[in-house]
């Protein structure tokens, strides 16, 4: 399975790039024994909500299975996250995207298309640390499916 973030604006160079980095690497070093191909990154320049919403999907892999982070959406644990992107994998999802909307949400036409939300807490978050978060729990799920070390629970 490949996986993608899709996030609106561009992170410039600094610690949360070098935390979405690493754990990206981590990521692909550790994910290829498991089945995960890949884990790509992708940015959209931000907009109006339309005009992301159009730029988002353009972007989307054709036939992905997609989640929007939301503060409103589903929230896991560790472990139960781990399970859930196992789940697809085993289910023959080959391409799963995770979108980070703008500083004003996501436009109409990516609500209606996504309807799967998950959530890092009730907290608004910045969309850089988002991005760093969610690379570390995908790397984490990986661990964890793997038996590696870097799981402590």
């Amino acid at each position: 399975m490949r996986i993608t973030i899709l996030s609106v604006g561009r992170l410039k160079s600094g610690p949360e790039l070098d935390l979405v980095k690493d754990y990206a690497t981590r990521f692909r070093k550790a994910g290829r024994a498991l089945g995960y191909r890949s884990l790509d990154i992708i940015e959209v320049d931000s907009s109006n909500l339309d005009g992301e919403a159009e730029k988002l999907l353009a972007k989307l892999p054709q036939g992905a299975h997609a989640i929007r982070l939301d503060e409103f959406g589903r929230e896991y644990r560790s472990e139960d996250f781990s399970a859930y992107l196992a789940r697809l994998r085993d289910r023959g999802i080959s391409d799963l995207c995770f979108m980070i909307g703008g500083a004003e949400g996501y436009g109409g036409a990516v609500r209606d298309a996504v309807n799967e939300t998950m959530a890092f807490g009730q907290q608004t978050w910045p969309h850089r640390l988002v991005r760093a978060m969610l690379a570390e729990q995908l790397y984490r799920a990986i661990s964890i499916e793997a038996g590696l070390p870097y799981h402590k629970a």
